[in-house]
């Protein structure tokens, strides 16, 4: 049956981010009422069009990039301790901040941030942190799509109980995915195995299980946080194998200190790592083994973790970043190209996250899109080049600074680099406060 298109955009150049990494030159991508991509190719092969309203871009027409691993809720914090490793940067500047932090503050803090990966081409990303609720409904206002983690640790009372009950609960009752165009996705946010006991790993691999849900949790960041799981259980990764989670859908934030084992065990079990090279790098984390990840092969993304962290929220930062790091860890100029890095923040992320609907421009998915102007300098030879040399300006050159237009599920989100959904000036007013609030004692 063909479905009746809402639109039909025209583009010098698309890239539908397929496995060869292909350059289609004046092409073509439909967009269905449903918001779904039912034609992506050369305009010469396009089926007719049955009445949609056309748009022609000038420029690039991409996939939106997926944000395998963020916590962008928590802008009001940016810069905080910002010259502190990991452990100190945690326990003596964010989690007391944190503990103040009201639903207020998080609807805030992830509208704002929402705006800001929007405006960066940042259609979809992976989320774990506290108040829940009022993350997906900044999520939802400003037109973002997300993967919902909430998180949960260990502490008097065994919290950790009733919040993955209150997951479970939110699942059952609403289904894993909801709100327009299926933008919210449910999981389990455990924060990592050195904040919660193995029983908690257990008993969120059956809860995950049951149903269908990812489990985001942090993974073998620094030496100093895993240092008592390698003790007690050899490494992070056996453990996560011991307690079921691997067994399910598994995202392993960062993942920088692992052996060669513990590569091979999130092969076997088709895990995906969340690659965050500039948050590593900031805290002086490490340089997570890229190169063997990717050889072994684990479905790997790019994330930015969060703006206290980082300190932006923009993807293309961590293609470059990945690429310098791969090829200086190595001393290879080839250990990742332009094309790979391209391929990490958009299909390698949706496969991280097991998803298969977003991360391209193929019949079926989600009409998740960015429009990428060609008017700046960093594409003063034009774009009639050679297909590497168009995307090497695009990754190495360009960046976030050309995005121009942004859809979502069909549904322009980013206008001429502005938010059409929510007021930003209005957002950042609003962090504003909850920034006072929350680091006035820090």
């Amino acid at each position: 049956m063909t479905l009746p298109l809402a639109r039909r955009f025209y583009a010098p150049v698309v890239l539908p981010m397929d496995p060869t990494c292909s350059v289609i030159r004046d092409g073509v991508v439909d967009i269905t009422a449903g918001g779904r991509i039912s034609y992506c190719g050369p305009r010469a092969d396009a089926p007719p069009n049955s009445g949609s309203t056309p748009v022609r871009l000038t420029g690039i027409l991409m996939p939106g990039l997926v944000n395998a691993h963020a916590h962008s809720a928590m802008t009001p914090l940016r810069g905080a301790g910002g010259d502190l490793p990991l452990m100190s940067w945690l326990n003596d500047v964010i989690w007391p901040a944190e503990a103040r932090m009201r639903p207020a503050d998080a609807y805030a803090g992830m509208l704002l941030g929402c705006i800001e990966m929007l405006q960066h081409g940042i259609t979809t990303s992976a989320e774990m942190y506290m108040h829940a609720d009022s993350v997906a409904r900044a999520a939802l206002a400003a037109g973002s799509r997300i993967l919902l983690a909430p998180a949960y640790f260990d502490g008097p009372g065994a919290p950790w109980r009733s919040a993955m009950r209150e997951i479970d609960d939110w699942i059952d009752t609403d289904g894993l995915r909801f709100g327009p165009g299926d933008r919210i996705e449910l999981g389990y946010g455990p924060h990592s195995a050195y904040t919660l006991p193995a029983k908690a790993l257990l008993a969120t691999a059956e809860s995950a299980a049951a149903r269908g849900a990812l489990v985001h949790i942090h993974v073998a960041e620094s030496v100093e946080e895993d240092r008592e799981q390698r003790a007690r259980y050899g490494s992070v990764p056996r453990l996560l194998q011991e307690t079921g989670l691997m067994d399910g859908r598994l995202l392993a934030a960062h993942a920088v200190h692992l052996s060669a084992q513990d590569i091979r065990l999130l092969a076997e079990h088709g895990a995906g790592v969340a690659h965050c090279p500039g948050s590593n790098a900031k805290l002086a984390s490490g340089i997570a083994q890229l190169t063997a990840l990717r050889k072994a092969p684990v479905a790997v993304g790019l994330g930015t973790d969060g703006p206290a962290s980082n300190d932006d929220l923009d993807l293309w930062e961590e293609m470059r970043l990945a690429m310098m790091l791969a090829r200086v860890s190595t001393q290879d100029p080839l250990a990742l190209t332009a094309a790979d890095a391209l391929m990490l923040a958009t299909r390698g992320g949706a496969a991280a996250l097991g998803r298969t609907d977003v991360g391209g421009l193929s019949c079926g998915m989600w009409a998740d899109m960015v429009h990428v102007a060609v008017d700046g300098p960093h594409f003063a030879s034009g774009i009639d080049i050679s297909d590497e040399q168009l995307i090497a300006n695009l990754v190495w050159a360009a960046g976030s600074r050309a995005v121009r237009d942004v859809w979502v599920a069909g549904e322009q989100v980013i206008a001429h680099g502005e938010s059409t959904q929510a007021d930003r000036m209005d957002a950042q007013r609003a962090v504003a406060v909850s920034a006072s609030h929350l680091l006035a004692t820090a």
